[in-house]
């Protein structure tokens, strides 16, 4: 895209775009989608370059926050993306792009913290990257850092639960170790958080039909159908039906009696 009309755009409309896209799992459009940000970003940084080698004074963008925002949020999604398709050396690629964003000049002192709290996220990050393309021993001490991390829980576990599912893990005990906490994730509202809860909820019902607990896995599925029809995401709510299907044999007259009356809300609304 030429550089006259990357000045143009608003980079936080496309951070909105970015963060639907993300929501939606719309992975094309949030790799293509984040390059534009970091085309922007990275035409931005390249003209102030040139405006303080000439020393005549920075345009003025319009622009909510730091750049070396727009550079870290475009880099997350990507990586974000990456992740999502099991792609794990590119989205470990994209990490340690973020992890170190003190490359940039004249961060300025809101600039030095918003690199820091990439540095932050790259950290927790890699830690899912590692686990979920198989590095299982860093299981331990992955969760030391959710204890002092706690506001990275949710993904945190929901991203254990993947791994465990896809690697056979058993990991009971560590569940039992954040049950407290976990009991309060249902509180969560905003739509990130909802997200990593469907996460959480999915993967936890896959863990425990894999270990043959048929009931708990109904149950769990039960919450991740509510929760992919509460956010309108049809590709969720498409996984939880043949989920359900897998596991019709096992079900109480309850939980069919819960499944069939969010169906027929289902097509309340289509009607």
């Amino acid at each position: 895209m030429r550089p006259f009309i990357l000045k143009i755009l608003n980079p936080d409309i496309i951070v909105e775009m970015l963060e639907m896209a993300n929501r939606l799992e719309d992975w094309d459009k949030m790799l293509n989608t984040a390059g534009i940000l970091y085309s922007y970003a990275q035409c931005i940084y390249e003209e102030r370059q040139y405006h303080k080698a000439k020393g005549i004074p920075v345009p003025l963008m319009d622009m909510q926050r730091p750049l070396v925002y727009y550079f870290g949020f475009s880099h997350l999604m990507r990586g974000i993306t990456y992740q999502k398709q099991q792609k794990y050396d590119d989205a470990r690629e994209m990490i340690y792009r973020y992890a170190e964003l003190g490359w940039m000049e004249d961060l300025g002192e809101e600039g030095e913290v918003i690199a820091e709290e990439f540095r932050g996220l790259a950290r927790a990050n890699l830690y899912m990257v590692d686990i979920l393309s198989g590095q299982t021993g860093l299981l331990e001490e992955y969760c030391c850092f959710l204890q002092d991390h706690p506001e990275e829980l949710l993904p945190g576990l929901g991203t254990i639960l993947q791994a465990a599912v896809d690697y056979g893990l058993d990991v009971d005990d560590l569940l039992h170790t954040f049950a407290e906490q976990s009991a309060g994730f249902g509180d969560y509202e905003d739509a990130g958080n909802l997200s990593h809860y469907f996460s959480y909820c999915y993967h936890l019902a896959l863990y425990h039909k894999r270990t043959g607990r048929i009931q708990e896995a109904l149950d769990w599925m039960m919450q991740s159908l509510r929760l992919a029809h509460q956010s309108g995401h049809d590709g969720n709510f498409k996984r939880c039906l043949a989920l359900f299907e897998a596991l019709r044999e096992g079900v109480t007259d309850e939980q069919a009696g819960g499944y069939h009356e969010l169906l027929q809300e289902c097509l309340g609304q289509i009607v």
